[in-house]
């Protein structure tokens, strides 16, 4: 019963997605000195979310509350960034790296307080209190 509820799926899935997002920033800074490496990314949630077939649909409660194409949604899938190469052919930036680990932080902490809140709001309705 409790599997299924909407919020509680997207927060774990807000939290996957900033973990395996992660996982490829800290990849590229690993390999930021190998020649010829090429920086990965992944598109952001909301495009990954959009584009997810096993996902709930978002849902417009008015007109131009929600406005994106088909075809803007992206593949939840490691795709090459588009930086300038260094003369050794390496496209890692620290400093971006750096700023998006930062910013997979924020959005992972985000995804684990709205899965705490939700949980509160669960028990309070359940009369348990916290």
């Amino acid at each position: 019963m409790f599997n299924n509820i909407e919020i509680m799926q997207t927060a774990q899935a807000m939290a996957r997605h900033a973990v395996a997002r992660q996982t490829l920033v800290a990849r590229n800074v690993a390999n930021a000195d190998t020649p010829g490496y090429r920086a990965r990314d992944m598109p952001d949630f909301a495009e990954t979310y959009r584009a997810s077939q096993g996902g709930t649909a978002l849902r417009a409660t008015r007109p131009g509350h929600l406005e994106y194409g088909a075809d803007s949604a992206a593949a939840a899938r490691a795709i090459d960034t588009r930086t300038e190469a260094a003369p050794n052919g390496n496209t890692v930036s620290i400093e971006d790296e750096m700023v998006k680990a930062a910013e997979l932080r924020q959005q992972h902490d985000m995804a684990m307080a709205i899965y705490g809140k939700a949980r509160d709001i669960l028990r309070a309705s359940l009369g348990r209190g916290q």
